[in-house]
């Protein structure tokens, strides 16, 4: 029958590629510490806010607790001076009244992405000779900025980026989230590295040479776009230089979250991947470890097609879970063992979604995704996209 002999194959690649996962993320030396040079360049962050929520401040204050000898300047940007998030940022720097940290209203709409707007503003106040940007809901370790200066060490590079983990997954929604960020994601990526260089970027924390972001032109050549950290790295990689990925792993902090607004994130977060990268979006369906074996012994229902799907998705639990565990370097999720191949009929809906839609809805804004994934104002926008208020 030729429509089980397609599922067939389509079993054998899905899990072929999961094993190609799983063998990468192995291999990355996920948490592993850098020897920092002995003389510290001077470093610009760069924090685009928006709201706030019962993380903020401590994802925040991580930043100012950073365990860096060289000269490091903090720019904190937001858009409206009535933004709660500008007293939690006031209560900081009185807090830290030696850091070289201010608060910046950034009052002007600069396009079309929030943002970028933000950064746009910030950047005549750049003072060092890198830069690093990181989203409001970001915490890192102490010593996190000393351990990205080493990669800058050789010439070719033009971007270092981390991967990230979803470091409270506090709801059953988040729990699939979490299996998405903690497991997926970060092999994903690893998987893409190994066929060909990084030529984007991770838009948690990322850093690169002053020279090479006026080089490009500045943010404003990011303005009219959604991701604006995938185009990012486009442009470096662009000016013939590397990306790294960084061995250390930021936590993202996030807000208790339901189906809903779960839900509308990764729906943004698939249409933002169709726009950018439309043939290898369509072909992701084949990175789907338990759709085809599952398909496959719902049409057979014979013993060898129910023990192959048990095998395929006892492995995908397996792997989940251990990539999981390396990325939190916690076991805790373990009781939610069940959630991986659910997620992944989840992402076949999604997939089905992002492909016949382009209207979003991101910060109470409503947007078209256009080719490319530049953005255009619209009239309306299906509710469940909408992606919250935070800076990300």
């Amino acid at each position: 029958m030729l429509l089980t002999d397609v599922l067939a194959v389509l079993a054998a690649v899905s899990f072929g590629l999961t094993v190609w996962r799983w063998w990468v993320g192995l291999r990355f030396p996920l948490h592993r510490r850098q020897a920092p040079p002995s003389a510290l360049p001077g470093i610009t962050l760069l924090k685009p806010l928006k709201g706030c929520d019962a993380a903020t401040g401590e994802c925040l204050r991580s930043w100012l607790r950073q365990e860096y000898s060289g000269p490091r300047q903090i720019l904190f940007g937001v858009a409206e001076a009535s933004d709660p998030v500008c007293e939690v940022v006031r209560q900081l720097l009185a807090e830290f009244p030696e850091a070289d940290a201010r608060l910046l209203i950034c009052g002007q709409r600069l396009g079309v992405n929030p943002k970028v707007s933000t950064l746009r503003q910030l950047e005549p106040h750049i003072r060092h000779d890198l830069v690093m940007i990181s989203d409001a809901d970001v915490k890192v370790p102490a010593d996190f900025a000393a351990n990205v200066i080493p990669y800058f060490s050789d010439p070719g590079v033009g971007l270092v980026n981390c991967f990230y983990r979803l470091a409270n997954p506090s709801t059953a929604a988040m729990q699939w989230e979490a299996v998405a960020m903690n497991a997926d994601f970060w092999t994903q990526v690893l998987q893409s590295r190994s066929l060909k260089p990084v030529d984007f970027a991770l838009g948690a924390v990322m850093t690169l040479p002053r020279a090479c972001l006026s080089e490009m032109g500045g943010f404003a050549v990011l303005s009219d776009y959604l991701a604006d950290d995938y185009q990012l790295g486009r442009r470096i990689a662009a000016q013939n230089k590397r990306i790294e990925l960084a061995t250390l792993v930021a936590e993202c902090w996030d807000p208790p979250s339901g189906w809903g607004q779960v839900w509308a994130h990764q729906s943004r977060w698939a249409q933002t991947i169709r726009a950018c990268q439309p043939v290898p979006f369509f072909f992701s369906i084949l990175n789907n470890a338990s759709l085809w074996p599952l398909l496959l012994a719902l049409l057979q229902r014979t013993p060898p097609a129910l023990g192959a799907a048990a095998f395929c998705l006892a492995f995908r639990v397996g792997s989940a879970w251990q990539q999981q565990s390396k990325m939190t370097q916690t076991r805790g999720h373990f009781r939610f063992w069940c959630w991986p191949p659910l997620k992944d009929i989840l992402d076949a809906v999604m997939w089905v979604v992002a492909l016949s839609g382009t209207q979003i809805v991101w910060r109470g804004d409503h947007y078209r995704v256009l080719a490319g994934g530049k953005l255009s104002k619209a009239d309306k926008a299906p509710p469940l996209r909408d992606c919250g208020c935070g800076q990300s």
